[in-house]
């Protein structure tokens, strides 16, 4: 039997999922995480009269790496 969330096995989120976490669009999250590392990208690219499609995998750690680059502090008191 195979453990569920081995050490060895990214945890891979969709776009929609990314977007409910940090609540802004999915077009938001495909645009910021589409060229960052370790981002999958299983779409089509972009060929004479057709548009590219997209179908991004995130791993957990680089959504955990972009919330801790983008945190914004709180004022000072």
């Amino acid at each position: 039997m195979l453990a569920q969330n081995s050490k060895s096995e990214p945890e891979y989120l969709t776009p929609d999922e990314v977007a409910q976490i940090l609540k802004i669009h999915r077009n938001t999250v495909v645009r910021k995480f589409a060229h960052m590392a370790g981002v999958v990208n299983l779409g089509v690219g972009e060929r004479l009269h057709k548009r590219r499609y997209r179908v991004l995998r995130i791993p957990r750690h680089v959504l955990e790496r972009f919330i801790a680059a983008n945190r914004v502090s709180g004022p000072a008191l």
